[in-house]
């Protein structure tokens, strides 16, 4: 009897460890590819020019309509964010390239995340952040693409993906969890 019950136990911990390693490679394979540090941004491709009135020595100036508290405001004309802490320090500012489908302007909550998946334009996206659907159910929010790329998007396709960089969609990630207030400016 002794041996049989040892033999159930061996067979119950080797499912065991099979069953976590199993899942331990699929949250691998599932993840995102992070940097070992935080990379520094490419300069603008002619195809995605940054706004002319920022330079480098010259931060971008956080819209004064942008409400108050911790929050992440987008700028729709200047195709700009900022994540905006309560603690007063000077907020993180980047540049996106917007989707073809824009959210009216106001105050939004973070009502859905996704790590990683296909966005509606077919192509793979990490650390999506939605804050707001359009008139037609299209989800709008924030993505990286999977490949780093930055391109226009296609005028002909509704799509409510903002896209920005990867190491900005790390940060957008980290910043705007479920239920956070993102305000949307013209």
């Amino acid at each position: 009897m002794a041996s049989s019950s040892s033999g159930i136990v061996a067979g119950l911990t080797a499912a065991a460890i099979a069953a976590i390693g199993f899942l331990g490679y699929q949250a691998h394979a599932t993840a995102p590819a992070h940097p070992a540090k935080p990379a520094a941004q490419a300069p603008a491709s002619p195809q995605n020019p940054a706004p002319a009135q920022q330079g480098p020595a010259k931060p971008a100036t956080l819209p004064a309509e942008s409400g108050s508290g911790q929050r992440v405001v987008y700028s729709v004309s200047q195709k700009r964010v900022w994540l905006v802490t309560e603690d007063g320090k000077e907020p993180k500012t980047f540049t996106v390239v917007p989707s073809t489908v824009h959210p009216a302007p106001g105050s939004y909550l973070v009502n859905s995340r996704a790590g990683t998946v296909t966005g509606s334009d077919g192509v793979p996206i990490e650390h999506v952040v939605r804050f707001a659907s359009s008139t037609e159910g299209i989800g709008i929010g924030f993505s990286a693409r999977v490949d780093g790329a930055l391109p226009q998007p296609d005028p002909g396709k509704k799509t409510g993906g903002i896209r920005m960089s990867r190491a900005d969609g790390d940060a957008m990630w980290a910043f705007a969890l479920y239920n956070s207030k993102v305000v949307v400016v013209p």
